[in-house]
């Protein structure tokens, strides 16, 4: 015990120093562990909708699960990470991972049946949305373990960019491997990356549990709900990206992967570059800031004649969400109780995968009522809804909401 928090305590300040250094064995296993996201992103809508011949509406349904699901174990794996370390949070995680692989190979053997092949593929992203609630509270509690709490926006943002950066990277290969080999291919990466992370993830040390007093989760929901409804209704810009863009690009006779990457691309560099800000400027105005450019960006890619243009409000999209998420987080780690950072991240993304989980069916039915465009219609306009909160939040002081 007194080794781990030694090595705690000198990896804290080697982040204060070098936090690229401190958090980049996290980082790796973050970026390895979402890889397998990234390749079915632009790809998983066209085997739903255009393979297996599904509605939009069902489209949605199978991108909503991954949420459901990860909103339902967001609680648990922070409850894990905060009792037990955080290696051990990451770790689950994987292993579901890997079986979610297993059970797209299984929907393959039943293309000839729509109905039972979606159904197993719906199986298959409700395991992944465990797994991936599991490495991401888990990463994000190891992360804030190692840089303490005046590191809250930095730790988020770098742990972020790993995560992005997989999308980036995933969704050309994705659709490579999707047009060269099929499904199969995705199947049986989604089944072996996280076994490759699992390797990478054995060596690390395990951080000390943060949990010496157990705060009630309501507790923790009442000092982190107001961030946490500002970054669900903020996500309605990232749910229209992650399940509809493809769509909405393949309609056009565009070139799907180059929306996902300058998406992607785009939100690394705004990571890198301005990953700092929040910390120093203060998260909920830098939240303000960045939803004003997301609903710019899917108010654009709606408004879009043309691919080049769309690309650049895929791009905007992607800036704008690059700090919200870590915005929106340093005002809930701010408000919550100390000894429970990995629950309250636990609490505060589940915000995000109510949303995410509510949103994808709910814009696959307006896709199908008044055409893909009106996605992204919908989006901005709900993005909107985020600067609210967020001015709010600028305006009220922590203390006036713990006491609230």
């Amino acid at each position: 015990m007194t080794v781990l928090v030694a090595d705690s305590r000198q990896a804290r300040e080697t982040l204060i120093s070098s936090p690229v250094v401190a958090l980049l064995p996290v980082m790796v296993v973050v970026f390895v562990a979402f890889l397998v996201t990234g390749i079915a992103m632009p790809v998983l809508p066209l085997q739903v909708h255009e393979s297996l011949g599904l509605s939009t509406l069902v489209v949605g349904l199978v991108a909503g699960g991954q949420f459901a699901a990860s909103l339902i174990s967001r609680p648990v794996a922070g409850r894990l990470a905060d009792r037990r370390g955080a290696k051990h949070a990451v770790v689950t995680g994987l292993a579901a991972a890997a079986a979610a692989g297993v059970l797209y190979l299984l929907s393959l053997q039943f293309v000839s049946q729509p109905v039972t092949s979606v159904t197993i593929l719906l199986l298959g992203r409700v395991v992944l949305g465990v797994g991936e609630s599991f490495v991401i509270t888990g990463a994000q509690t190891w992360g804030l373990v190692l840089g303490g709490a005046k590191n809250t926006g930095k730790v988020l943002a770098w742990v972020g960019t790993a995560m992005w950066a997989a999308f980036a990277l995933g969704a050309p290969l994705g659709t490579m491997l999707y047009v060269r080999h099929g499904f199969t291919a995705i199947a049986l990466a989604t089944t072996l990356v996280p076994l490759a992370a699992l390797v990478l993830v054995a060596p690390l040390p395990q951080t000390t549990p943060t949990a010496h007093a157990r705060s009630g989760m309501a507790r923790v929901v009442a000092a982190v709900w107001l961030p946490g409804v500002g970054v669900a209704l903020s996500s309605a810009g990232f749910g229209a990206m992650t399940t509809f863009v493809s769509l909405l690009f393949a309609a056009r006779g565009w070139t799907v992967w180059p929306a996902f990457t300058a998406f992607a691309a785009v939100f690394v560099l705004a990571r890198v570059f301005f990953g700092h800000a929040a910390d120093k400027i203060g998260g909920a105005k830098i939240a303000l800031i960045c939803v004003l450019i997301e609903a710019a960006g899917q108010a654009l890619i709606w408004l879009a004649p043309w691919a080049s243009l769309a690309l650049i409000g895929a791009g905007l999209t992607g800036f704008g969400w690059s700090l919200v998420y870590p915005g929106f987080g340093i005002e809930a780690v701010r408000r919550a109780p100390p000894e429970n950072q990995g629950l309250a991240m636990g609490a505060y993304t589940a915000f995000l995968d109510l949303a995410l989980g509510i949103a994808s069916p709910m814009l696959g039915l307006i896709a199908g009522a008044a055409g893909l465009g009106a996605v992204f219609l919908t989006s901005a306009i709900l993005v909107l809804f985020a600067a609210v909160i967020a001015a709010w939040l600028v305006r009220a002081p922590v203390s006036k909401l713990q006491n609230g």
